[in-house]
């Protein structure tokens, strides 16, 4: 019967000499059953040897579940090269993954809304910024923005400066009031953490804290030029919009946030996270801070 098996059952005959050769030799056996001894030898070895893949894909699901799902092949690739000097392709990191059927937390696009918050008789900046979100050193650029997060029956405001230089978050406010407080607490934790801000450009859309005399008499203090998007234009934020598309895909919507508490202790950690942790590929695989210091060095 194994005889007659053919050629799609070699495995099944390669079984047979493994087992029968301590009683007849290999050249009968092979013989007998219609198949080559070099068959059965690369049989052998590939029998004997470790499934290479295994320890690569144990490695690539600890840095899936490390990152909380949110890396993609890409990072995940360039994380296997920073934990363990790896350096593999890219398609076999992309093939493992869906060999494990695992793949990153996928973000929501999100639709501008064609519509202006601001009111007559409000001050508006000239758009400096102009879609121009590459600086070539630290405090050049910044972008700012506030979003909210539901937590329950409460809302929790978020106000976030960034530093377009290598993307990192300079400096955050939460509050459950959605005032002009929220954004000058914002302004004023960046220009102590950053002390030298004369010229940086602060860039904003014309929401109504931005256009307030407050705001612009406290950026006249530190000496930062304000910029603002065109009305009811967001992509002229685009870089700010990103970030508030990561944080909540990433830290929060994979939680039912019930409470002000919940949230702002996952918003505290992703933002050390993402400033301490999170590769950007486009600052070389490196985090935003580790990109900051190797280029002031």
């Amino acid at each position: 019967m194994v005889g007659n098996l053919g050629k799609g059952g070699e495995a099944l005959k390669f079984q047979v000499v493994d087992q029968l050769r301590h009683r007849h030799s290999v050249k009968d056996l092979c013989e007998y059953l219609g198949v080559s001894r070099s068959g059965y030898y690369r049989y052998l070895s590939r029998k004997n040897k470790p499934d290479q893949d295994e320890e690569l894909a144990e490695k690539i699901r600890y840095i899936y579940q490390l990152r909380n799902k949110i890396y993609g092949y890409r990072r995940i690739q360039a994380e296997l090269l920073r934990l363990y000097g790896l350096r593999v392709n890219h398609k076999k990191v992309l093939r493992i993954m869906q060999k494990l059927g695992i793949q990153a937390v996928i973000r929501r696009k999100r639709l501008c809304q064609n519509q202006s918050r601001t009111p007559m008789g409000v001050r508006i900046a000239e758009n400096l910024l102009n879609r121009h979100f590459r600086a070539d050193a630290p405090n050049q650029k910044w972008v700012t923005d506030v979003t909210w997060i539901r937590a329950g029956n409460q809302t929790l405001y978020l106000s976030v400066i960034m530093d377009l230089f290598n993307n990192e978050i300079v400096a955050y406010n939460m509050s459950t009031r959605n005032d002009n407080q929220l954004v000058l607490d914002t302004v004023r934790k960046a220009v102590e953490k950053r002390m030298d801000v004369t010229g940086t450009i602060l860039h904003s859309d014309r929401g109504f804290q931005y256009t307030s005399y407050e705001y612009h008499h406290l950026l006249n203090q530190f000496g930062i030029r304000p910029s603002m998007s065109r009305k009811g234009n967001c992509l002229d934020n685009a870089a700010m919009e990103s970030f508030f598309s990561h944080l909540k895909t990433e830290a929060l919507y994979p939680y039912d946030i019930q409470h002000c508490n919940q949230a702002q202790n996952l918003i505290h950690n992703y933002i050390f996270f993402y400033n301490e942790e999170r590769i950007q590929l486009k600052l070389n695989r490196l985090t935003p801070v580790e990109y900051r210091r190797q280029k002031t060095a």
